[in-house]
C-alpha cells in the first residue's frame, strides 16, 4: 500500500472523528445538562442554569473535535503535500481554530488558558 494513500486515509478518519465528536457531543451534552439540572433540584447546592450547563459540555465536545480536526489538517498538509501554498493554508486554519478554542476556554472557564485556576489554589490564612 502506498504511504500517501496510508496518510490521506488517516487524515480523512481524524477528520471524521473530530466531527463526530463534536455532533455526538452535542447530543450527550444535552442529555447530561437535563439530567444534572434535574438532579441539583432535588439537593440544596445552587444549581446553574440549563443553558450554563449545556453550554460548557458543549464547549468541551467542540474543543475535542477541533484538536482532532487540527491534527488531521497537518497530517495531510505536512506529510502529503508539502507545498508552500498548503502550509500558508495550514497555519491561517490552525490560527482561526486556536482563536476558537481560546475563546470557547473563556467561555467553559471563565478564564483565558494561561490564567492561574483561583478555585484550585487554597487560600492561605494569615495570623
Amino acid at each position: 500500500m502506498d504511504l500517501r494513500l496510508i496518510i490521506e486515509t488517516a487524515g480523512r478518519y481524524l477528520d471524521f472523528a473530530g466531527v463526530a465528536v463534536m455532533v455526538i457531543g452535542a447530543v450527550v451534552s444535552a442529555a447530561l445538562a437535563v439530567r444534572r439540572r434535574n438532579l441539583q433540584e432535588g439537593s440544596r447546592r445552587p444549581s446553574r442554569s440549563l443553558y450554563r450547563e449545556y453550554g460548557q459540555l458543549l464547549g468541551r465536545s467542540i474543543l475535542l473535535g477541533l484538536e482532532l480536526l487540527v491534527a488531521a489538517d497537518i497530517i495531510r498538509t505536512v506529510a502529503v503535500t508539502p507545498t508552500f501554498t498548503s502550509v500558508g493554508v495550514l497555519a491561517v486554519i490552525v490560527v482561526i481554530r486556536t482563536f476558537l478554542s481560546f475563546s470557547l476556554e473563556l467561555e467553559i472557564t471563565g478564564r483565558w488558558p494561561w490564567q492561574k485556576d483561583t478555585e484550585a489554589v487554597p487560600a492561605t490564612c494569615s495570623a
